[in-house]
């Protein structure tokens, strides 16, 4: 019985993860990881060396981050509240690169994201407080780390906000058509 769908996106490789929760009086339970059934849907052979942990307040925007040399692939979720997850394709043999997909992941649904190397990655914090648990296939290098502009036009992101709060290094990203990317 399978505990999890796995969907596939509009985006070669990117998986939408729901799992079945099981509910009554006490609360919840749900399986948010299972190795052989993620595995055996993403068909290929991977570790995960890393969790993460993020807390943002509302209007809160991070990303759009990659790794150019240590590339992670990253199962993300969100923990509490909700967020506008985006990735954007950099792998130049993809048939979709270039382009990007967003969902919105709630502690409600508890979706998750699968997100293989090769993208960026972001979210938007739509709650009062977003708490992102996500686990990582390489491990954080900062020398590699890379970030694309959250608002480049040649992406043409629908952000759902009316104000952000960015770090510097997110405001300061390179556009998409500076970026270093992927083969």
């Amino acid at each position: 019985m399978k505990r999890m769908i796995l969907e596939e996106t509009d985006l070669v490789d990117v998986l939408k993860i729901t799992p079945e929760i099981y509910e009554d009086e006490r609360g919840f339970f749900f399986e948010s990881f299972n190795e052989k059934e993620f595995l055996s849907s993403v068909g290929t052979d991977l570790t995960f060396v890393q969790d993460n942990h993020s807390r943002s307040k509302k209007g809160v925007l991070r990303g759009l981050h990659y790794q150019i040399k240590h590339p992670q692939g990253k199962l993300v979720r969100v923990i509490r509240g909700s967020i506008f997850d985006v990735v954007v394709d950099l792998r130049k043999t993809s048939k979709t690169f270039g382009k990007h997909y967003h969902l919105e992941l709630t502690e409600r649904d508890k979706t998750q994201l699968w997100v293989p190397p090769g993208l960026a990655h972001g979210f938007l914090a739509l709650s009062d407080f977003a708490e992102v648990a996500y686990k990582t296939t390489d491990y954080w290098s900062p020398e590699n780390e890379r970030t694309l502009v959250w608002n480049d036009p040649k992406l043409s992101i629908d952000w759902p906000l009316t104000k952000t709060l960015l770090s510097k290094k997110d405001s300061e990203g390179c556009l998409f058509s500076e970026a270093e990317l992927f083969n």
